[in-house]
C-alpha cells in the first residue's frame, strides 16, 4: 500500500481583522505600542535585519504590539522622480510573510495618526502558547 505523507498543519498567517476589542482600540488610537523601531534611513538589508531583531526582542519580552516606523508610502505622482522613496514600505509585507516569526504575528495594521499613520505599522503579536 502507498503511504501518504503526513499533512502539515497550515501556517498561521496574520489576520485582516481582529476581535472587536482590538478593532475598537486600533481605530480609536488607544493601542499603546509595547516597543517600537524606526527603519528610516536604513538600507533595505539593514532594515530587514533590524526588523527581525526587533520582532525577536519583542517576542522575548512577551510584547503584544510592536510599532514599526517605515516612512510614508510614495505618492504616485512624486514617485516618478524619487525611485527609492518608500522602498522599505514596499518590501515590509514580503519580509513579514517570510519571517521566521511569521506564525507569531497575529495582524499587521496601519498605525493610528498619533503613532505615524500611513508611515507606520502596528505588528500585533500572538501570545506564547
Amino acid at each position: 500500500t502507498l503511504k501518504t505523507p503526513p499533512v502539515a498543519p497550515p501556517a498561521r498567517t496574520p489576520a485582516a481583522v481582529l476581535d472587536t476589542g482590538w478593532e475598537r482600540r486600533i481605530r480609536s488610537g488607544n493601542v499603546t505600542p509595547d516597543t517600537s523601531i524606526d527603519l528610516h534611513g536604513h538600507t533595505l538589508s539593514s532594515a530587514h535585519a533590524r526588523l527581525n531583531q526587533a520582532i525577536a526582542a519583542a517576542l522575548s519580552r512577551d510584547a503584544r504590539v510592536l510599532l514599526v516606523v517605515t516612512g510614508k508610502p510614495p505618492k504616485s505622482a512624486e514617485s516618478e522622480g524619487k525611485r527609492r522613496r518608500g522602498a522599505i514600505r514596499g518590501e515590509i509585507g514580503h519580509w513579514l510573510e517570510t519571517s521566521p516569526y511569521a506564525d507569531r504575528i497575529a495582524s499587521v495594521r496601519v498605525a493610528h495618526p498619533r503613532h505615524g499613520g500611513d508611515g507606520a505599522l502596528y505588528l500585533i503579536l500572538r501570545r506564547k502558547k
